[in-house]
């Protein structure tokens, strides 16, 4: 991954990571060592669910460029889809709280969608691949005089 990738994942899986940490602790007074076992789990399957993502697009970004506002629109229903369905596959489980698995899973995921924006947009990503200057001409285009 280029620099400006890794940086916006940087950005956007830190403070995820802070979030989840909280609600762990949180869940586990309120709801003993199960809510904080949930709290852990939802904050990882934000993580690795988000952060897949966010490699696929860049990878998308640069072979399919013309399809990447599609792709992006694509892949954030995607991913709030499996998150969704994550949820209800184990609303039943005895391994963790299944609620505060659920309240931590939503608010990792808005806070990684809010940090990856916010990083996005202070990134200073190039748009237009700019000339190399050694040994090339500019190319004089339009009609010939």
């Amino acid at each position: 991954m280029p620099s400006n990738d890794v940086r916006i994942l940087a950005q956007a899986a830190v403070p995820t990571a802070a979030v989840g940490a909280a609600a762990a602790v949180v869940s586990g007074v309120v709801a003993g060592g199960k809510g904080a076992v949930g709290s852990v789990v939802a904050a990882l399957v934000t993580v690795l669910f988000m952060g897949l993502g966010l490699y696929v697009l860049q990878r998308t970004a640069k072979s399919l460029p013309h399809l990447f506002q599609a792709m992006g629109l694509m892949l954030y229903a995607a991913q709030i889809l499996l998150l969704f369905i994550f949820l209800a596959a184990f609303r039943h489980t005895s391994l963790f709280h299944p609620r505060a698995f659920a309240f931590t899973l939503i608010a990792t995921t808005l806070v990684w969608i809010g940090s990856q924006t916010v990083a996005h947009m202070k990134s200073k990503i190039l748009y237009v691949e700019p000339e190399s200057s050694e040994g090339s001409k500019p190319t004089k285009t339009g009609p010939s005089s």
